[in-house]
């Protein structure tokens, strides 16, 4: 911090005790959370058919499954051309590559595919729940080229009100909502599928 006295130019050095101290006497007085009522936020809506609408939005692809048998060939009919491919899902064996939690993650750099059960969907925003039980490695979703998530059509909820009730009760372990492949807008207002992480984002309903 530097200060003038006199018109002399003096620099008062502060350590680490000193801002602590300062900070603490500086802190804004605690303000409660708000209370909420969630049930403005109810809408009778077809919860299944208003997130297959949210997921495209937001850039995302979403089919039906009718059995979970066609899920082999659904996936490679989606993606014939993936090689490398991490599949997390025991109802499908279309796996090449195995990874566990001592995996070293750069060595996922070039995995085409990877095959993905969430927990559940939020139809508000099209967006689906996924954590590290499923998956071992934390940069799986983010660092392959196309990311296949499987979803049970019974496990929606209506909106992140609900979707936070649902996690607070986990295990508090690695977890993330994903909305759509990876985008951003800020490139010339012009938006850009594929910027930072997966080039597509397939949910498979079953």
């Amino acid at each position: 911090m530097v200060t003038l006295i006199n018109g002399i130019k003096t620099e008062i050095k502060m350590g680490r005790e000193s801002i602590l101290n300062s900070i603490k006497r500086h802190k804004p007085a605690l303000v409660l959370v708000p209370e909420i009522n969630l049930n403005l936020f109810s809408e009778d809506i077809d919860l299944l058919e208003t997130f297959k609408h949210n997921v495209e939005l937001v850039g995302g692809n979403i089919k039906d499954l009718e059995h979970l048998n066609d899920l082999n060939s659904v996936i490679k009919k989606l993606y014939p051309k993936a090689e490398r491919i991490v599949d997390e899902v025991s109802a499908s064996n279309l796996g090449t590559v195995l990874i566990t939690k001592e995996t070293d993650p750069h060595t996922l750099e070039n995995v085409d595919l990877a095959i993905i059960k969430a927990e559940f969907g939020i139809v508000e925003n099209g967006s689906v729940w996924i954590s590290e039980d499923q998956f071992p490695i934390r940069v799986l979703p983010f660092i392959t080229n196309d990311l296949v998530i499987i979803l049970s059509k019974k496990d929606l909820c209506l909106h992140m009100h609900d979707a936070y009730k649902i996690i607070s009760d986990r295990k508090r372990t690695f977890g993330l909502f994903i909305s759509g492949p990876s985008k951003t807008a800020d490139i010339e207002q012009c938006l850009v599928i594929g910027a930072q992480g997966a080039m597509s984002l397939t949910i498979l309903l079953v």
